[in-house]
């Protein structure tokens, strides 16, 4: 009788023993991903319930947006400003999408996809670190700067802090530098407002800095900054408008959300006259309203406070 109840509970811990293993999922794969921005692409970000996704972002995150916030969290502290924490609410299996966007307009766009708790042997992400964009230039001086591409051109922007140029010998980085240290520029305009700095002059070049302050509720994406000369008629209407080439612009960003600013420089050769009629403009625009430009009067002798002399 002993050895019939000794072989029974032989049997019920193997059955146990078996019903258990055969609950504990099969074995994870983390994995870490390094990846540049590329506004361009949407990055797979695999998860699994149970497990929480990092990714690490070059600069503060601003916002996060999760396209089902049912089936998933995303969480951000200040604590941590450059991190972004996903992880699945359900045990489902489930898809998504998420939009991370840093402080200078650069965007993350993410497809979140949850295999569910019980499919096993899945691949997690655990990390994705996102550096910034290579640049396509070569910075010809040693100031301390990083170049971001302009996606979808040859034109170039750079994000430079106040921090990185102060030491800068390069007058373009100063006249960015001393143009973002203004706290309040003497703003035109009022959905889009906009403010030129000292105008000052370079061999045969002329340095404009300029801000913009995006005073509408909407997202906007401003164009690189033109330059021309616009002759007026007797009764003000515009009967001329030649484009002056422009040698190199910088600007901080170009992507504004709501109540954000954009500082710039942009740099060309001044026409060596002009007539008494003709006026020197810089022309600023969203990406969206191109055929409605902002014009804004500049001194043709440098020198002076730009906006003023005429």
């Amino acid at each position: 009788m002993k050895d019939a109840c000794l072989f029974l509970s032989l049997v019920v811990s193997v059955l146990v023993v078996g019903s258990f293993a055969q609950s504990i999922p099969e074995t994870t794969h983390p994995q870490i991903s390094a990846l540049q921005i590329d506004p361009q692409s949407v990055t797979v970000l695999r998860l699994r319930p149970g497990y929480a996704s990092s990714v690490r972002l070059p600069e503060e995150v601003s916002s996060v947006m999760i396209g089902n916030p049912a089936s998933f969290k995303a969480e951000h502290s200040e604590a941590e400003p450059r991190m972004v924490f996903i992880k699945p609410t359900t045990s489902q299996p489930a898809q998504s999408n998420a939009l991370i966007t840093t402080k200078s307009g650069q965007e993350v766009s993410l497809h979140l996809v949850s295999t569910g708790r019980s499919a096993g042997g899945q691949a997690v992400d655990f990390l994705l670190e996102y550096t910034r964009p290579r640049s396509l230039l070569v910075e010809p001086s040693a100031a301390s700067s990083f170049l971001i591409a302009d996606v979808g051109g040859g034109d170039r922007e750079k994000s430079t802090s106040i921090a990185e140029t102060k030491n800068s010998a390069d007058p373009v980085a100063d006249a960015l530098a001393r143009q973002a240290r203004l706290a309040s520029p003497e703003w035109h305009g009022k959905a889009l407002r906009t403010a030129i700095g000292e105008v000052s002059k370079q061999a045969d070049q002329m340095i404009v800095p300029f801000s913009v302050l995006n005073g509408t509720g909407r997202w906007i994406e401003l164009l690189p900054p033109q330059i021309q000369l616009s002759g007026n008629a007797a009764s003000g209407k515009a009967i001329k408008a030649e484009p002056i080439p422009v040698t190199d612009y910088e600007m901080d960003k170009r992507r504004l959300g709501p109540g954000a600013r954009a500082d710039g420089v942009v740099v060309f050769a001044r026409p060596t006259f002009k007539e008494s009629n003709e006026r020197l403009m810089l022309q600023l625009a969203e990406a969206d309203q191109v055929d409605h430009p902002i014009l804004l009067p500049l001194p043709f002798v440098a020198g002076g406070q730009g906006g003023k002399q005429q």
